[in-house]
């Protein structure tokens, strides 16, 4: 899914006073961890996720492993903490902008 300049900053807007529901840490994306995504992504189509890496080059893997695995657009990366969409399926709660 690719998303538009104007539907980030929706998105960013949004996720604004949202706190990090999942959180990486040490340990790196444990199979705990992605079932913990799987199972949070069914239930909120905008998530913020807070990583603990020790450089940028294993968080910028981090966050290519979240992206392919939960099949969801990156809206924003910011320091440790990433915001990520992925629309339900069918009823979308968010609706975007379209252009």
């Amino acid at each position: 899914m690719k998303l538009t300049n104007n539907q980030k900053k929706h998105l960013r807007t949004l996720a604004h006073d949202l706190r990090p529901i999942v959180m990486v840490g040490q340990q790196g994306l444990s199979d705990a961890v992605l079932a913990e995504l799987e199972s949070t992504m069914t239930k909120h189509e905008l998530l913020k996720i807070k990583v603990r890496a020790s450089d940028r080059e294993e968080k910028q893997q981090i966050v290519d492993k979240i992206l392919n695995f939960s099949k969801a657009a990156l809206v924003q990366v910011i320091g440790g903490v990433l915001i990520i969409y992925r629309p339900f399926d069918e009823n979308p709660s968010i609706i975007l902008p379209r252009t």
